[in-house]
C-alpha cells in the first residue's frame, strides 16, 4: 500500500519528464485519490459476495497491473491509465485488507498489528523519493528505465505479497450484520459532528499528498535544485509523519484528544506559515519536517471521535471517513493551478486555506460534547 504516497514523487520526474505544467502534473495525484470517493461502498458490497481474501487478490491484480504499465509505456495517457489504477487498488486494498487482515491475527494483538502495519506502510513510503532517484542516476541502463525502477520495486513487492497470500489459509470468514449502503453513509453527513470530522479528513489528506507533492518544488524553485537533488524532501516529509506518528502513539492516552489535535494543528500552522517566506535550506527542511510531524496523526482522531459520535453505526460511519480521503483529489491540482498561475507561496496558500478548517474545526470541537464522552 505504500505505493499510494508513492505518486507524490513519481508525478516530479513525470512532470521534468515529459515538460508538463505543475497543473497538469499534479492532477496525477488527484487520480489516484478520487476513488476514495467511489470505490469505498462498491468495494464493501464484493467483499459480502466473494469474500476479503478474493477481494484482496484481485485488488493486488490490479495493482501488478498497474505497476506494469509505466515499465513499457512513459507517454502522458498511460501515466494516466497508471495512476487510475494504482489508485482503485489501493482504495480497494484499504477498504478490504484491514477486515481480512482482523480474522488473520488475535484480537488482543489486534492494535499492535495495526500499527506495526501503518508503520511500514509509512516506512515504504518514505524511501521512495530515494528509490526514485537511485533509479534515475544509476538504472537509466536499465531496460532504460530511470527513475520508472521505481515502479519495478513496487511491482516486485506486489507480486511476492500476492503469492504469500494466495497460498495462505484463512479462517472461515464472519459476515458482516448490515450490508454495505452508499447512501445510508451518506445520511450521516446531516450530523453536524460528523459532517465536520468527514471535511477535517479531506483536508488532512489534502495538506499530506499536497506536502509530499510541492516539497521537492520548494528546494527546485527557490533554491535551484535539480529533481534528483531535491527529491529527498519528499523523503523527509514520511520520515517525520513516521516519528509522529510513534510518538503520538505512546502519549496519546496521556493526553486528551482535544489537547492532541491542539498541538498538532499549531505545529501546521506555524510550518506553513514558514514555507511562505524562508529560503534557507536548512529552513525549509525544518518546516516541511513540522507538517509531517503535526500531519501524522490526524485521521485516527477524526476516525475514533467520529465512531464515539455514533457507536450504533461504527461500521458506516469508519467508510465515510475513509471516502473523505478523496480530499487528496483536489488538493494538489488546486495547488497546481495556484503554481501555474502566481506562484510558490499561491500554492501554499492553497494548504494553509486547508488547515484554517482543521482550527475551526478545534473551536467547534468543545460544542459538541464529544470530549465528555472520552475515557481518556
Amino acid at each position: 500500500m505504500g505505493s499510494l504516497s508513492m505518486v507524490g514523487i513519481a508525478s516530479n520526474y513525470i512532470k521534468e519528464t515529459l515538460h508538463l505544467s505543475d497543473a497538469k502534473a499534479n492532477l496525477l495525484p488527484s487520480l489516484v485519490y478520487i476513488w476514495f470517493l467511489v470505490c469505498t461502498i462498491p468495494t464493501d458490497i464484493l467483499m459480502e459476495k466473494i469474500g476479503r481474501k478474493h477481494t484482496v487478490l484481485i485488488c493486488m491484480c490490479v495493482l501488478i497491473l498497474s505497476l506494469l504499465i509505466p515499465l513499457f509505456f512513459d507517454s502522458y495517457g498511460y501515466m494516466v491509465a497508471c495512476f487510475i489504477l494504482v489508485g482503485i487498488s489501493n482504495v480497494c486494498l484499504q477498504s478490504s485488507l484491514y477486515p481480512l487482515f482482523s480474522t488473520m491475527v488475535e484480537r488482543e494483538k489486534l492494535t499492535y498489528h495495526f500499527t506495526l502495519g501503518e508503520s511500514v506502510k509509512t516506512a515504504s513510503s518514505f524511501v521512495a523519493p530515494y528509490i526514485a532517484t537511485f533509479g534515475a542516476l544509476y538504472c537509466a541502463h536499465l531496460f532504460n528505465l530511470g527513475w520508472r525502477f521505481l515502479f519495478l520495486v513496487y511491482l516486485i513487492l506486489s507480486i511476492v505479497s500476492l503469492l504469500l497470500l494466495l497460498f495462505m489459509e484463512v479462517d472461515k470468514e464472519e459476515r458482516c450484520e448490515t450490508k454495505a449502503d452508499f447512501l445510508g453513509s451518506l445520511r450521516l453527513l446531516k450530523d453536524g459532528f460528523i459532517l465536520l470530522s468527514f471535511i477535517g479528513v479531506m483536508c488532512h489528506v489534502g495538506i499530506d499528498i499536497g506536502t509530499n507533492t510541492v516539497a521537492p518544488k520548494l528546494l527546485m524553485y527557490r533554491l535551484g535544485y535539480t529533481l534528483n537533488d531535491a527529491s529527498f524532501a519528499a523523503g523527509l516529509y514520511f520520515l517525520a509523519r513516521l516519528a509522529g506518528g510513534f510518538l503520538w502513539t505512546s502519549i496519546i492516552g496521556r493526553i486528551s484528544k482535544l489537547h492532541f489535535f491542539i498541538i498538532s494543528i499549531g505545529m501546521i500552522v506555524v510550518a506553513l506559515i514558514g514555507l511562505l517566506f524562508v529560503h534557507h535550506k536548512l529552513l525549509i527542511c525544518v518546516c516541511i519536517g513540522m507538517v509531517g510531524f503535526g500531519n501524522a496523526s490526524l485521521f485516527p482522531v477524526f476516525l475514533s471521535q467520529a465512531v464515539v459520535r455514533m457507536p450504533q453505526l461504527k461500521n458506516k460511519v469508519s467508510v465515510l471517513m475513509i471516502m473523505g480521503q478523496f480530499g487528496g483529489a483536489l488538493f494538489p491540482f488546486a495547488m497546481g493551478v495556484a503554481l501555474d498561475k502566481v506562484g510558490m507561496s499561491a500554492s501554499i496558500m492553497v494548504l494553509l486555506f486547508a488547515v484554517a478548517y482543521l482550527v475551526f474545526y478545534i473551536f467547534r470541537y468543545p460544542h459538541f460534547g464529544i470530549h465528555k464522552k472520552e475515557a481518556g
